[in-house]
């Protein structure tokens, strides 16, 4: 029986990575597509590497001193790099109170590593593990600082890249990596894993997150909002903008955003071919709107929801924006 901690479509690449005559090379980088499982998979294998009792699928025992410190995030032998771990400072360098998420991995960050490569492991001749996540988040700077840490790997250390755009990376680094295809789970394994959790309305929520699970299972609460957004949307002309505009923006206003960018898309598509890729449950709907839209107006509407993507983060009055938008969306249906 496959572990608890890794998913279904998993199996394979994990029975390789323990495979009795592999030997590990000193970096990994584990690509694919977004809401698969990747880093969940690279926490679960560094956990594994440290594990002073795993089996021989290579599995952790959960219970030794390595697991344990590495659930209480203080093992000694591991270090995860990512955005968030990068304080905001004032002029003079002083960290102030974090104002806002960090998209990448500073040279500074790297440049800490050489203490902690300097050091040996904590338990006599085992590994030390790296993880970087996500490895696109490496400015040209910390690529750089990293890529001479590769090129000249500490004994008895292991770096492990989670990337999600693998073309953002420095081909350099790429080539200094053994790189791992992540599987995409087809519709049947994340179907079943799904409602193995518990969950409902699966087949609609995936497709509507693009065939994740792990999305879909992390934004559960988003789909009740949602609900309540595709109801109003499929009044068509008949929907009232400043009744719709806070629904839309309750959540956030990028989440808003492409509900209606994904709306309209399938509008678009049910137009010109008859198929719909995000809204299964609501064909019909988008069948009744699709035979009265406008398509030069749909189209200027999308560009305008584009460029309101964009600012999606800056401080504007984002209901009237939406309300301004809304009331577009009623007037690109004829009246019958």
């Amino acid at each position: 029986m496959i572990n608890n901690n890794l998913y279904p479509w998993q199996k394979k690449v994990w029975q390789h990575l323990n495979q009795d005559n592999m030997r590990l090379p000193h970096a990994l980088l584990l690509y694919g597509r977004v809401g698969i499982g990747k880093y969940d998979f690279a926490r679960y294998f560094s956990q594994s590497l440290l594990c002073g009792n795993k089996s021989q699928q290579g599995h952790v025992c959960g219970v030794c001193s390595s697991c344990l410190w590495f659930k209480d995030e203080s093992h000694p032998d591991f270090r995860l790099l990512s955005p968030e771990q990068e304080p905001e400072s004032d002029e003079d360098g002083t960290p102030v109170k974090k104002t806002k998420k960090k998209t990448q991995i500073s040279v500074a960050q790297i440049r800490e590593l050489n203490s902690f490569l300097s050091l040996t492991s904590h338990r006599s001749g085992g590994l030390r593990v790296i993880l970087i996540h996500p490895a696109e988040a490496l400015n040209l700077a910390s690529a750089n600082a990293l890529l001479k840490m590769l090129e000249e790997p500490a004994e008895g250390v292991i770096f492990i890249l989670v990337a999600h755009q693998l073309q953002r990376l420095l081909p350099t680094i790429i080539s200094r990596c053994q790189k791992i295809n992540m599987p995409m789970p087809d519709e049947s394994q994340a179907l079943a894993w799904l409602s193995g959790q518990g969950m409902q309305n699966v087949k609609e929520h995936l497709a509507y997150l693009d065939g994740s699970p792990i999305k879909v299972f992390n934004e559960q609460l988003q789909f009740t909002q949602l609900a309540e957004i595709w109801r109003l949307l499929a009044l068509g002309s008949r929907l009232q903008p400043h009744v719709a505009a806070p629904a839309l923006i309750a959540n956030s206003v990028e989440t808003g955003i492409i509900a209606l960018q994904k709306w309209i898309y399938d509008i678009v598509a049910m137009r010109l071919t008859r198929q719909i890729r995000y809204h299964v449950a609501h064909t019909s709907a988008l069948q009744a709107l699709a035979e009265k839209v406008n398509l030069s107006q749909l189209f200027q509407l999308q560009k305008k929801l584009d460029a309101l993507r964009k600012l999606a983060l800056h401080p504007l009055n984002h209901e009237l924006q939406m309300e301004s938008l809304l009331l577009e969306y009623t007037r690109i249906f004829t009246h019958t």
